[in-house]
């Protein structure tokens, strides 16, 4: 493992309940190992582009209500190509060399695994989009 890679695995925090065992999946695994550490330690970030994507689409998420909200989180992330790739590329970039190994494998899967997370991410802290900002 080289400096970067070692590196990057310190900084992320660690989920005690993300458990791996001899019968988890691969793509389970990953998700576990890799995905949701990064998710965790992106959360920061991935909050300011949300609220950033929310400015840009001329506010319309605060006039919607908490139903129509979290729709709105969901479509973002499945139907905007443009944004979708935008957060793949926040969680990549966290990758270790080994680990884009293994995503380039099953990418397609992966990526779903990745925007589910990152939707799930959003949607549970939706109180956190609440107050309109000034643009």
């Amino acid at each position: 493992m080289n400096d970067r890679d070692r590196e990057i695995k310190a900084l992320r925090p660690k989920i005690v309940t993300a458990t791996v065992t001899a019968s988890t999946s691969s793509g389970e695994k990953f998700q576990n190992e890799t995905i949701r550490p990064i998710l965790k330690l992106q959360n920061d970030l991935l909050i300011e582009v949300f609220r950033n994507y929310i400015r840009k689409h001329k506010n319309l998420f605060y006039k919607l209500n908490a139903e129509k909200r979290f729709a709105y989180i969901e479509n973002a992330i499945q139907k905007d190509i443009k944004f979708r790739n935008s957060l793949k590329g926040i969680l990549i970039g966290q990758f270790t060399k080994l680990e884009y190994l293994t995503y380039i494998n099953d990418s397609s899967a992966l990526n779903k695994r990745m925007m589910n997370l990152t939707t799930e991410r959003l949607q549970s802290q939706i109180q956190l989009f609440e107050t309109l900002e000034v643009a």
